[in-house]
């Protein structure tokens, strides 16, 4: 018989299933590449994320809540996860989750509060009206180092813990996961453009204007630099992570490719995607790849 905790922390990683499979089919489709001991924690570590980019995202908005309600209900948020990482329970069932995979894969609040601090500057931007929500180069690279870098950083930890690593072996799988992350955050902010400046009145790849077309030039040039660099680190992570990551590499590299051919101006009017067969035709290759690697 399942002890009353098991039962509970098994819950726990069936919502959390739950979340990445409605919320994100092309990370969903890369974690069924993840060896057995690495999914449920990849997919605890998302739903935790999603859920805090819910909170400020426009959920706790259409709930009625005020900016300072939403800024509670975040803190709040925080303060569970934070007792939760401590004690290795939580009711809430998604920070149960992610905290049983914090607390065996080394993820402690050095990595979730620069995360909840992006957070909550995108509630502290809802609530000016007045341009406050348009990023500098400067706030850009803080907001998406909490945002997403540190997220890659939690999944580079999930795949190698327990595995002994030189330090410079380590610090160069750590700027891989950042690149990685800032890549996947820099697609996502291009892609979703409409939805951000004209729902949530967001800018987060200009300061003050419209993004052009040399603008968004530009930073698929610093996407594309930022997934090369992350690439390069793949063959160097645990074979039983390495289809996955190739996975979600090849499809936001495929998407940025996309994006370079639109007009900014377009990008303000559609959100651009990656066909469904496309993206199974990268999940093939990703596995032959790394089935190659063993081999050799």
């Amino acid at each position: 018989m399942k002890s009353a905790l098991r039962m509970f922390t098994a819950v726990a990683s069936k919502v959390a299933d739950q979340v990445i499979t409605d919320y994100s089919t092309s990370f969903g489709a890369a974690t069924r590449l993840l060896g057995a001991r690495h999914r449920q924690h990849i997919r605890n570590v998302y739903a935790l994320v999603r859920v805090a980019d819910e909170i400020v995202d426009g959920v706790a908005a259409e709930a009625g809540l005020s900016i300072d309600d939403q800024m509670a209900t975040l803190q709040r948020y925080i303060d569970e996860v934070e007792r939760a990482l401590a004690s290795g329970y939580s009711p809430d069932l998604v920070i149960h989750a992610f905290a049983t995979t914090a607390r065996q894969c080394d993820i402690s609040t050095e990595l979730t509060t620069p995360f909840f601090e992006s957070m909550a500057s995108d509630i502290i931007r809802n609530s000016n009206p007045d341009g406050g929500a348009s990023l500098s180069r400067e706030e850009h690279a803080e907001y998406v180092y909490g945002s997403a870098e540190v997220v890659g950083l939690m999944c580079l930890r999930v795949f190698t813990r327990g595995i002994p690593m030189a330090p410079e072996t380590r610090a160069r799988l750590e700027r891989g996961a950042r690149q990685l992350g800032a890549a996947f955050q820099n697609v996502n902010f291009l892609r979703d453009l409409a939805d951000d400046s004209e729902r949530l009145g967001r800018h987060y790849l200009t300061h003050d204007a419209e993004l052009t077309d040399e603008t968004r030039s530009q930073w698929v040039a610093t996407i594309r630099a930022q997934l090369s660099d992350a690439e390069a680190v793949i063959p160097m992570l645990p074979r039983d992570c390495r289809a996955a990551v190739r996975t979600a590499h090849a499809i936001f590299s495929d998407l940025t490719d996309r994006i370079a051919h639109v007009p900014a101006a377009e990008l303000y009017q559609r959100r651009i995607r990656v066909p469904n067969p496309r993206k199974t035709v990268m999940a093939g290759s990703a596995i032959l790849a790394t089935a190659v690697e063993r081999r050799s």
